[in-house]
C-alpha cells in the first residue's frame, strides 16, 4: 500500500520570503533611523548644497562663455549640471564613514552588531540612508539649473529614475567610505583618504567633459569608475544625451551590492 507524500509545513514553503521581507524590513528601520538624525541638524542639506551650487553657477557659467570644452550641440551649462548633480552625491557620501567610526567610538556599533539583524542590512540601511541624503541636494542643483535656464525634463517617471540613480550612487560610495573605515579605523586616517580620492574620482569620470577628450590611461579607469555611469545616467534622463541605460544601471547595481558586502565584510573590525 502506497502512502502519499506529506506535504511540508506552511511555514516552510513561505520561510524564504518571509525571510527577505524581514531583511528589507531591517534595512528600512535602520534607514530611518540614520535620516532621524537629520532633525538634529537641518542646517547640514543646506549647507552641503552650497559647493554643488556654486561649481554650477560660477565653473559652469564661465565655462560656457569661453567655450573651451566642445560638447556639441549641448550648451555646457546643460551638460554641467548631471555632473553636479553626481558630484554632490558623491561628496556627501565618501565621507560616510566617519559617523560609522564615531558610533563604534560611542559605543553604539557594538549594541547594533549584536541585534539579531544581519550586518549586511545595517550597512545597507546606512547606504541607502546616505542616498535619501543626497535628494534634496539634486532637487536643490536642479532648481537652480532650471533658473539659469538649463533644460531640463520633468518628467515624472524620468524625475523617479533620476533620484533612483542619485540613490544607487550615493549608496556606493558611501559603502566605499564604510570599508575604508573597516580598514583604517581612524576618522583622521579616513578622512585623509577620502580626501585624497574624491576629486580623482571626480575629474576621472565624464562629470566635467567628455571622456573622448581625456588621455588614454585616463579614459580607462573612466571605464571602471561608477561616477561615469551615473553621470551618463542622469545626462540621458535629465538632458536626453544618448546612452545605454541598461549598462548603466547594472554597473550602479552591482557596484552597491558590492560595496554592501565588502563593508559587511569589514565591519566586525570597527567593533573590537
Amino acid at each position: 500500500m502506497s502512502v502519499a507524500p506529506v506535504a511540508p509545513p506552511s511555514g516552510w514553503v513561505d520561510s524564504r520570503p518571509r525571510a527577505v521581507l524581514r531583511l528589507f524590513s531591517r534595512i528600512g528601520t535602520f534607514c530611518l533611523v540614520e535620516l532621524q538624525k537629520l532633525r538634529h541638524d537641518r542646517t547640514e542639506l543646506v549647507t552641503r548644497a552650497i559647493q554643488p551650487i556654486l561649481w554650477l553657477v560660477i565653473f559652469g557659467q564661465t565655462f560656457s562663455r569661453i567655450r573651451a570644452i566642445p560638447t556639441g550641440d549641448v550648451p555646457y551649462l546643460d551638460y554641467l549640471a548631471p555632473g553636479i548633480i553626481a558630484q554632490s552625491a558623491l561628496f556627501v557620501a565618501i565621507f560616510y564613514g566617519i559617523q560609522i567610526i564615531w558610533e563604534r567610538d560611542a559605543g553604539i556599533l557594538t549594541k547594533l552588531l549584536v541585534t539579531p539583524s544581519p550586518r549586511s542590512a545595517l550597512v545597507a540601511g546606512k547606504a541607502f540612508a546616505a542616498g535619501v541624503r543626497t535628494i534634496s541636494q539634486a532637487i536643490v542643483v536642479m532648481i537652480v539649473a532650471a533658473l539659469l535656464g538649463v533644460s531640463l525634463t520633468w518628467n515624472p517617471l524620468k524625475l523617479l529614475a533620476v533620484l533612483a540613480v542619485v540613490v544607487l550612487g550615493a549608496a556606493f560610495f558611501s559603502c566605499l567610505s564604510m570599508t575604508i573605515a573597516g580598514l583604517v579605523l581612524r576618522r583622521d586616517r579616513l578622512m585623509g583618504i577620502g580626501q585624497a580620492i574624491t576629486m580623482p574620482l571626480f575629474f576621472a569620470s565624464n562629470a566635467l567633459y567628455p571622456v573622448d577628450l581625456m588621455p588614454g590611461w585616463l579614459r580607462a579607469i573612466s571605464h571602471v569608475n561608477p561616477l561615469t555611469y551615473e553621470v551618463s545616467a542622469l545626462r540621458g534622463l535629465l538632458i536626453g544625451q544618448p546612452t545605454t541605460y541598461w549598462l548603466d544601471f547594472t554597473v550602479l547595481i552591482v557596484a552597491a551590492v558590492a560595496g554592501i558586502i565588502a563593508a559587511s565584510a569589514l565591519l566586525g573590525r570597527l567593533a573590537r
